[in-house]
């Protein structure tokens, strides 16, 4: 289970990643199809040709979760507006994330103690325009 540890982390230690605590979303409009040129090489540009989407499964390593449980916002009450992009710097590549401004009108969910066992699938970037494209989230 990741928790957030208040002092420095040594990620060369091996260390799990801290939870990331601000609303955000894990792609972008720009980032959700360098994401497929990035992992599927030649083949991206076919994919790309038709709807596709990027959805996470997540899941707690150890239950139950009470230190940071997910919470998931209703995309319907989240407008495009409410999104913000954001650069997230790796060592070997810059992306793109969004972080997500306050909204009164959004709406919230989350699974209390999740186990092991339960698992989450969050639609993080869909192509298709018409469609519920990108879910606020926070841990």
């Amino acid at each position: 289970m990741r928790r957030r540890v208040w002092s420095g982390v040594d990620r060369s230690a091996g260390t799990p990643r801290q939870p990331v605590t601000a609303v955000h979303n894990d792609y972008t409009i720009k980032s959700g199809p360098q994401r497929v040129h990035d992992l599927m090489g030649e083949e991206a540009e076919e994919l790309l040709s038709h709807r596709f989407a990027i959805v996470n499964v997540w899941r707690p390593i150890r239950g139950p979760l009470r230190d940071a449980p997910l919470a998931v916002c209703d995309a319907t009450t989240v407008a495009f507006s409410d999104f913000v992009p954001s650069d997230l710097v790796y060592r070997d590549r810059t992306g793109e994330i969004y972080r997500v401004r306050y909204n009164p009108a959004h709406r919230w969910f989350y699974v209390p103690e999740m186990q092991a066992g339960e698992a989450i699938l969050i639609k993080c970037y869909d192509s298709a325009p018409d469609k519920a494209r990108l879910t606020a989230l926070r841990l």
